[in-house]
C-alpha cells in the first residue's frame, strides 16, 4: 500500500459523500499501512471526523500533527506501535483500541489514561479503574518530587545559575525519585520528569496535578469516629475500658529476650533471629510517623501444589491509607497500594485460576483489603493494580476471610452489624470481577474476627464479637439467605466470662479453638466436637475447656493472636455433606502434630506458645494456666534505628512452617524475624 489518496478516503469514509470536510467515519484497517502513509495535510482535511480505525496495519507511531481534533474513537489494534504520548493530540477521544501491540506496555496503559482526560474505554473495558490508578500514583509522585524539590533547594548556594540547578534538579528527581512497583517505572520515570519541569517552571510554588476528574464512589462509608489512643481501631458503639497508662511490666516472664518460661521441663526456646523493622506504612513515607496504627497481616499461601511443606516468604501488611506486599528475607517492599482516604482494617489472600486469551489456565494471586469505607479492593498483587471493587457495607469493615473449601467465596464482617458471604467470581480476560451476594448473617454485636469451623468450613462459621463467641449455619443448601445467630458459645469462670468481648479468635487444628477476650490474662483453648456434641438443641452452649493459657494481665483490647498449625496429616479440609448436623471426629493423633499460638501485647511481646502437649494430654485440662513457651521481647530501640521506647504488637502471624514470623505495631513499625532452625 501506498501513500493515502482522497479518493480513498472517500471511497472507505462514512456517510457516503464527495467531500472530506463532511466525514464521520473512517475505515482504514487491514491496508499494511506504514506511519509514513500517513499525510497529515491529507488527514488533517477532516474536519468532521469522529471515528477512525487503523487497525491490523504495520504502524510503528502516528504523526504528531493529524489535526484531528474532534476525533473520539480510535482503533489501532494490532500494529506495531511503541509510543503512545502522541494520543494526546485527540483531547476528544472516548474509545480507544491498542490490542495486539506487541511493544506496548503496561506503563503505556497509564500513560493513555493521564493524556486522556474524557476516555472512556480502552481495548473495551472500562477505563475507570486505571484512571483510579493514575490518580494515586500521581499523587504520590506529586508529594515524592515536591518533597525532594525542598532538600534540592536546601543543599544550593547562592553562587549557582539558576537555569543548570533547574536542569539539574530534573535530571536528579528522574533518578531518584521511585514508587511503585518496576512493571511501572517507565510510567512513573515519566510523570516525575514532567512534575519537575513544571515544578521548575513554576518557581517551586506549585505542581500541575493530572488532569484526571476524581471518581468519588456512588454510596460511601459514613467515616464514624475513631477512639485514636491505644490498640483501639474500633470506631463502634462498644466503649473500651482503656487504661490512660501503659503498665509497667513486673511479670518474672518475661525477663530474657527469646528465653523460654515456665517449667523446668518446657520445650526448648525457637531461636528466632530479627531481620527487619520497617516503615512502610508512613505518611508521605516520613521517618517521623509513629502515629499509623497497623492492623492486620497475612502470609500468601504457597500455592504450589505437591510441594510439602512449601511455604511462602511473602506477607501483606495494611494500615492507614496503605497495604503492603513485603519480601520477608530481603525486606523489600515489593507492591504498595494506596487509597486516599481510607483505613485498611484487614487483608486476606485467595488464588484463583484465570483462563487467558489463548485459552490457557493460569494461577495468580488476588488480595482482598478493606477498612474503614466499607469497600472491598481485589488487588492483582503481580500487577500491582486494583482489579475489583465491592461496595459491600455502608459501614466499615472490621475483618474479612476467605472459605479455605471455596475460592471465590469471601466472609466480610462490618460494623453494621452484618456478616456477608460473597462469591467474588473469576475474573474475566479484562480482569473484571462480578461480585454477587450468597448469605447475610446478622449480629448482636460487631464481628471482629472470622473463623470458618475448620473440620467443616462449608458448614459453620465462628466468629469473635463485641458480645461473645457466636456460631452461624452457612450452608448454601439451605432456603434462608439471611440468617440469625445458631448457637452462643460461653466460657466458664477463670477464662472468658459471658457475654465479654472475643477479640482473638483461631483454629490449632480441625478441632481445638483458640480464643481470647479482653481481660483476666488467658487464652482459652476449647474443643469444638465435643462442645457441638454437647450442644442439644440449646442456642447457649458452653465451650469444653482443655486448657488456659497464661497471657498478658491488660484490659487494653483488640491484640489479635493467630495460630500456626503446620503440616496436618488430615490434608486440606473437605466439604461437609449437607445433611450432617455434627463436624466429624477428629483423631487424637492428628491433633497431636500440630499446634503454634502467637499473640501479642500492650508492652511490644510477642507471646509464643507450643500447645502440642496441652491437646495431646486431654482430658482433663491443666488447673492452672499454662505459662508461654517463649516470649519474645522487642529490640532496643537502637534497632529501630529511632526513639521508640515502648510499642504495643496489635498482630503476630507466622508462615505456615514457622520460618518467619511479622509482628505489626501501633507505632507503624513491621517487625519481621526468622526461625534458625539447628
Amino acid at each position: 500500500m501506498g501513500p493515502l489518496s482522497a479518493r480513498l478516503l472517500i471511497q472507505r469514509g462514512r456517510p457516503k459523500t464527495d467531500r472530506l470536510g463532511k466525514i464521520r467515519s473512517l475505515d482504514l484497517s487491514g491496508l499494511d499501512l506504514l506511519s509514513e502513509h500517513l499525510d497529515p495535510k491529507l488527514l488533517s482535511r477532516l474536519k468532521q471526523l469522529q471515528e477512525l480505525d487503523l487497525s491490523n496495519n504495520q504502524l510503528e507511531t502516528l504523526p504528531a500533527n493529524l489535526g484531528l481534533s474532534h476525533l473520539r474513537i480510535l482503533r489501532c489494534a494490532n500494529n506495531q506501535l511503541g509510543d503512545v504520548t502522541v494520543l494526546c493530540q485527540f483531547p476528544q477521544l472516548e474509545e480507544l483500541s491498542l490490542e495486539g501491540n506487541p511493544f506496548l506496555t503496561v506503563s503505556d496503559n497509564l500513560k493513555v489514561s493521564f493524556l486522556l482526560p474524557k476516555l472512556r474505554k480502552v481495548n473495551g473495558k472500562d477505563a475507570s479503574s486505571t484512571c483510579t490508578q493514575v490518580e494515586n500514583l500521581n499523587r504520590e509522585l506529586t508529594s515524592r518530587v515536591t518533597a525532594h524539590w525542598e532538600k534540592f533547594v536546601a543543599t544550593l548556594s547562592p553562587e549557582e545559575e539558576a537555569e543548570k540547578a533547574q536542569a539539574d534538579f530534573v535530571r536528579s528527581a528522574v533518578r531518584d525519585v521511585r514508587y511503585g512497583p518496576e512493571s511501572l517505572s517507565d510510567f512513573t520515570q515519566w510523570r516525575v520528569q514532567m512534575i519537575s519541569e513544571e515544578l521548575v517552571a513554576s518557581g517551586g510554588t506549585q505542581v500541575h496535578e493530572a488532569n484526571i476528574s476524581e471518581r468519588p464512589p456512588k454510596a460511601t462509608a459514613t467515616q464514624e469516629p475513631r477512639a485514636k489512643p491505644v490498640a483501639s481501631k474500633r470506631p463502634g458503639d462498644v466503649p473500651v475500658n482503656l487504661s490512660p497508662n501503659k503498665r509497667v511490666c513486673t511479670s518474672p516472664l518475661a525477663q530474657v529476650e527469646g528465653s523460654p518460661v515456665g517449667s523446668a521441663d518446657s520445650q526448648t526456646a525457637l531461636q528466632l533471629e530479627p531481620l527487619h523493622f520497617l516503615q512502610c506504612h508512613s505518611k508521605n513515607n516520613s521517618p517521623r510517623d509513629l502515629e499509623t496504627q497497623l492492623w492486620a497481616c497475612a502470609f500468601e499461601p504457597a500455592w504450589d501444589e505437591g510441594q510439602a511443606g512449601a511455604t511462602s516468604q511473602t506477607v501483606a501488611t495494611c494500615g492507614g491509607e496503605a497495604v503492603c506486599v513485603i519480601d520477608c528475607q530481603t525486606g523489600i517492599v515489593l507492591h504498595k497500594y494506596k487509597a486516599p482516604s481510607e483505613e485498611f482494617f484487614s487483608v486476606a489472600w485467595t488464588a484463583l485460576t484465570v483462563v487467558t486469551q489463548a485459552g490457557h489456565k493460569k494461577r495468580w494471586s488476588v488480595l482482598a483489603a478493606a477498612g474503614l469505607r466499607g469497600l472491598v479492593r481485589l488487588l492483582h498483587v503481580r500487577a500491582g493494580f486494583c482489579c475489583g471493587l465491592i461496595r459491600a457495607h455502608k459501614k466499615a469493615i472490621a475483618t474479612l476471610c476467605f472459605s479455605p473449601t471455596h475460592e471465590t467465596h469471601l466472609f466480610t464482617a462490618s460494623y453494621d452489624k452484618r456478616i456477608i458471604l460473597w462469591d467474588i467470581g473469576v475474573p474475566n480476560h479484562d480482569y473484571e470481577f462480578q461480585a454477587s451476594q450468597l448469605l447475610t448473617l446478622d449480629t448482636a454485636s460487631i464481628a471482629l474476627r472470622l473463623c470458618p469451623v475448620a473440620s467443616c468450613p462449608d458448614a459453620y462459621l465462628l466468629a469473635g464479637c463485641e458480645g461473645g463467641c457466636c456460631c452461624w449455619d452457612v450452608r448454601l443448601d439451605q432456603p434462608q439467605k439471611r440468617r440469625v445467630c445458631e448457637v452462643e458459645f460461653v466460657f466458664p469462670e477463670g477464662s472468658e466470662a459471658t457475654g465479654r468481648r472475643v477479640d482473638g479468635l483461631a483454629f490449632v487444628n480441625e478441632d481445638v479453638v483458640a480464643s481470647k477476650g479482653s481481660s483476666l490474662g488467658t487464652i482459652c483453648l476449647w474443643s469444638w466436637s465435643q462442645t457441638w456434641q454437647g450442644r442439644g438443641s440449646r442456642s447457649t452452649v458452653a465451650v469444653v475447656v482443655l486448657a488456659r493459657l497464661q497471657w498478658s494481665p491488660t484490659e487494653l483490647a483488640y491484640f489479635s493472636l493467630s495460630t500456626c498449625p503446620g503440616e496436618s496429616p488430615a490434608g486440606r479440609p473437605q466439604p461437609c455433606t449437607s445433611g450432617s448436623s455434627a463436624p466429624p471426629q477428629i483423631p487424637i493423633s492428628v491433633l497431636a502434630d500440630e499446634g503454634m499460638v502467637l499473640c501479642g501485647d500492650e508492652e511490644g511481646n510477642v507471646w509464643i506458645y507450643d500447645v502440642r502437649p496441652l491437646v495431646a494430654q486431654r482430658p482433663p485440662p491443666p488447673a492452672a494456666p499454662q505459662a508461654p513457651t517463649q516470649i519474645l521481647k522487642w529490640p532496643q530501640p537502637r534497632a529501630l534505628g529511632q526513639t521508640v521506647s515502648r510499642t504495643m504488637v496489635n498482630m503476630v502471624v507466622a508462615d505456615p512452617t514457622f520460618t518467619y514470623l511479622t509482628a505489626l505495631t501501633d507505632s507503624n513499625i513491621v517487625a519481621i524475624w526468622r526461625r534458625n532452625r539447628p
